[in-house]
């Protein structure tokens, strides 16, 4: 799944790709992935995308003051074209295409670029479980996910942080994930983040010390910042190595730790799973797999 490092990264992309072309027009082949309907996706043809920008893991591109904001879910991504086909993509079709945005070239290319092939991204989405989203809206508020963003993990402070996990009498994992908390983090670096500050995914939220609190507040701001260095400036088709490359648990079981050489463990659910360091964060006890514990009652 993106997380805020990704998006960060598209957005960044889409600001030195996108930004000062014109919309020729929006092709949607996943029916169910546009949640609008009010402006119409017609209304992007002829305006100019005048920015790009990141709301949590929502990816906001403002077209003349209206907002095209994307959700990619899990199995989503945006991939640049530099040519399209000028055939719209089939509605329904087996392809992973739910979205494609076609854009005019540059005002002030060449002559000879006016008339070479047009470019401008796919929306796609790989599984069966198709979850990306595509809104057209006046105000990003509009959209009820943006709405309902806690507080942005990449510039939170210590105090806010304090603020947002006391009485919050759940597990850090799920603290780290739950959007209306903290806005931008998902399963991988909810593992990477816990792991960099030395703490169990299954310690409660309202139970951390000054130094855990300290710990973790460090951690956000240190993974989530070499994230986006890492990510920044990377085209959009080299981001999921990239992310993959610089990931010291989060899917490595089995794996020496980095930082101490413990074998790294995980735990699994039944459509996902989390990994960490016993050594580094959980004085050396394993937790129980739940499918396992399942399994043996």
């Amino acid at each position: 799944m993106p997380e805020l490092p990704e998006v960060e990264a598209l957005a960044t992309f889409l600001r030195e790709r996108a930004v000062g072309r014109s919309v020729i027009r929006a092709d949607v082949a996943a029916i169910n992935a546009v949640k609008t309907f009010d402006p119409p996706l017609s209304a992007l043809g002829g305006a100019e995308v005048t920015g790009a920008s990141r709301h949590g893991k929502f990816l906001d591109l403002d077209v003349s003051g209206l907002h095209l904001v994307i959700h990619l879910a899990r199995g989503g991504w945006l991939q640049w074209r530099e040519s399209l086909p000028p055939a719209p993509p089939r509605p329904g079709g087996k392809g992973p295409i739910a979205f494609r945005l076609h854009l005019a070239p540059p005002p002030d290319a060449a002559d000879d670029a006016l008339d070479a092939a047009v470019s401008g991204f796919d929306l796609t989405e790989a599984g069966t479980q198709k979850r990306l989203a595509v809104y057209l809206v006046r105000d990003p508020l509009g959209v009820p996910g943006v709405a309902r963003l806690g507080p942005d993990a990449l510039t939170i402070s210590r105090d806010d942080l304090a603020r947002v996990l006391g009485g919050q009498r759940v597990q850090l994992k799920g603290a780290l994930t739950d959007q209306t908390l903290l806005a931008g983090v998902g399963n991988a670096y909810s593992d990477e983040i816990l792991h960099a500050a030395r703490l169990s995914p299954f310690k409660l939220a309202d139970k951390l010390t000054d130094d855990e609190l300290s710990r973790l507040h460090a951690a956000l701001a240190t993974v989530l910042g070499n994230a986006v260095e890492r990510s920044v400036g990377q085209k959009a088709a080299t981001l999921k190595s990239e992310k993959r490359s610089g990931l010291q648990v989060h899917a490595r079981a089995g794996l020496p730790c980095p930082v101490c050489g413990d074998t790294v463990r995980a735990v699994s659910f039944a459509d996902r799973s989390f990994q960490y360091c016993p050594t580094c964060q959980t004085e050396g006890r394993e937790l129980a797999d739940r499918r396992l514990s399942r399994l043996i009652k």
